[in-house]
């Protein structure tokens, strides 16, 4: 996992429409970089579409809303459309760049053991820096969560 000052690994990966997206793309401003483990999944249907609410909001402090999973475009696309995103979803199925931020490892699930991606999520400042990291997240309540961050963040930073 990687800590507060960390440089973010930089990637590129296709969101659920195939368009390529890297963190370079995005310098200058403000990167939420959520994991999450499965696409139309309870949890990660409450936390997609919490991002899509706060989208506003997060916009006005300067960030950009990216989902990460191990799904394929095509369930990403689905996903998407099913639920009116308003974000990239970005799919990494290889999981080379969920592995470089540490969100995929070892979980356990009703006492069986099983490797899955993680639900972190990374708070990226406009140089592209490591500010803040969740590795505890409530779907339904994690935009705000973020959202008020990235404003106490902001507020240090004048």
């Amino acid at each position: 996992m990687l800590k507060v000052g960390d440089i973010a690994p930089n990637f590129t990966l296709p969101d659920q429409e195939g368009k390529l997206h890297t963190l370079e793309d995005y310098r200058g401003k403000w990167v939420v970089l959520y994991f999450y483990p499965k696409d139309d999944t309870p949890g990660c249907t409450k936390e997609a579409c919490n991002f899509r609410d706060e989208k506003g909001r997060l916009e006005e402090l300067g960030a950009v809303v990216l989902g990460v999973s191990a799904d394929d475009v095509n369930s990403h696309g689905r996903f998407h459309s099913k639920y009116g995103l308003n974000f990239p979803l970005l799919s990494n199925p290889d999981k080379d760049m969920i592995r470089a931020y540490g969100a995929w490892g070892t979980k356990t699930m009703y006492g069986k053991e099983y490797e899955g991606v993680f639900r972190y999520t990374y708070l990226i400042d406009p140089q592209g820096r490591v500010a803040r990291v969740w590795e505890k997240v409530k779907p339904d309540e994690h935009a705000h969560e973020v959202a008020e961050a990235l404003i106490e963040l902001r507020q240090q930073a004048v």
